[in-house]
């Protein structure tokens, strides 16, 4: 039978709820009580307690843990107390890490980082990128030092390792296998040498989890690209469009979503290359997925031509595209009649297009300027 417990607080410690302690029967697990001194650390930094027990209740019953030294860590970096707040209540982990591995962090973040207030501002958005494990420190130490014989600049280095951090945690040699294959690839498509880092930083800019995929997915892929038609400068702005997505695919998922496009679409095979250039997603995106989306646009009265003409439309699903049209129409256009152009892009893009039907391009531009 379970026994409740609770003890009487002092007025200083009733600002704080106080875990129960759940005693039961022999042999069953005992539930620690909360750290109370960790509570009230939390509580002076204006941290919300009741964000970290519903999240990471778990981190407020550790010992030993160091509240006063990570916040002193990121106060001298410059981090206001809101900010330190905000860190905590996301990354409550963060006071599990012991100071000596803190400040290594730090010296190891300060290699690729230009100023303290750009690592506040990556430790604010990735704070487990930075708190992390003591015994991951050498393989990141390694990676940046191979990123940066690649000459990328420490600004994408950076963005990397807070993006992606499993790829700093894990052995040098498995990035240095994943970007020889790219590097080949690029190079074997007819890319250029000279614009070869460029190209790369772009690619793991878009998508840092690339250096996370199998090396040899991407040669096969790329293979089955080319038996069905695609030349070597179309598979280098294939790859470029789908930033990294084409090692995700796989030829058997690729075959069928190109089968079903072709066969809805009705058009020829080389008609289905050039509208795969201009919509990749017509690579990546299952079956039902693109079922549904052409579905969505036909009942609206879209036809298969106005898809043909834009099919970059396809990258949208099918929510966006009816809250968009519904706009438009409120507006007295009409998509059936008219381009779908103006159904495309990001919320600001389509923004963008609905103030030019609405006031004129030209007072769009004088909008644009203010």
């Amino acid at each position: 039978m379970l026994r409740l417990v609770t003890t009487s607080l002092c007025l200083y410690c009733q600002r704080a709820q106080v875990t129960p302690l759940l005693l039961t029967r022999p042999r069953s697990v005992i539930f620690q009580e909360e750290n109370q001194l960790v509570v009230n650390a939390l509580y002076d930094l204006s941290v919300d307690i009741s964000k970290v027990r519903k999240l990471k209740g778990w981190v407020l019953r550790q010992s030993p843990v160091y509240v006063s030294e990570t916040a002193t860590l990121l106060r001298d970096m410059g981090a206001s107390g809101p900010v330190i707040a905000r860190v905590l209540e996301l990354y409550p982990e963060a006071i599990l890490c012991n100071p000596d591995q803190m400040e290594a962090q730090k010296k190891l973040w300060m290699s690729v980082c230009a100023t303290h207030k750009d690592l506040v501002g990556i430790i604010e958005k990735f704070p487990a990128s930075f708190f992390t494990s003591s015994s991951d420190h050498n393989n990141q130490k390694a990676n940046i030092a191979y990123f940066q014989t690649l000459h990328l600049n420490k600004r994408i280095i950076s963005k990397l390792m807070a993006s992606a951090p499993q790829s700093f945690s894990r052995p040098m040699k498995q990035n240095e296998e994943m970007i020889q294959t790219l590097q080949k690839t690029y190079l074997d498509l007819g890319g250029k040498e000279d614009n070869m880092k460029i190209w790369l930083q772009k690619l793991l800019t878009q998508n840092p989890y690339v250096l996370l995929k199998l090396p040899n997915a991407l040669p096969d892929n790329l293979a089955f690209l080319r038996n069905v038609g695609f030349t070597g400068d179309e598979l280098l702005r294939l790859l470029s469009k789908l930033k990294g997505f084409v090692t995700e695919l796989n030829p058997e998922s690729m075959r069928l979503t190109l089968s079903y496009s072709q066969e809805t679409l009705g058009c020829t095979d080389a008609e289905l290359r050039q509208i795969v250039l201009q919509c990749p997603a017509l690579l990546y995106h299952s079956v039902p997925i693109l079922a549904d989306r052409f579905k969505g646009l036909l009942a609206a009265g879209v036809s298969m031509e106005q898809i043909m003409e834009t099919p970059t439309v396809l990258e949208l699903t099918t929510q966006i595209v009816q809250y968009r049209i519904q706009k438009l129409h409120s507006f007295g256009y009409d998509v059936r009649s008219g381009s779908l152009e103006f159904l495309n892009g990001t919320k600001k893009d389509f923004e963008m297009s609905y103030g030019k039907l609405l006031y004129g391009s030209d007072r769009m531009a004088a909008l644009s300027c203010k």
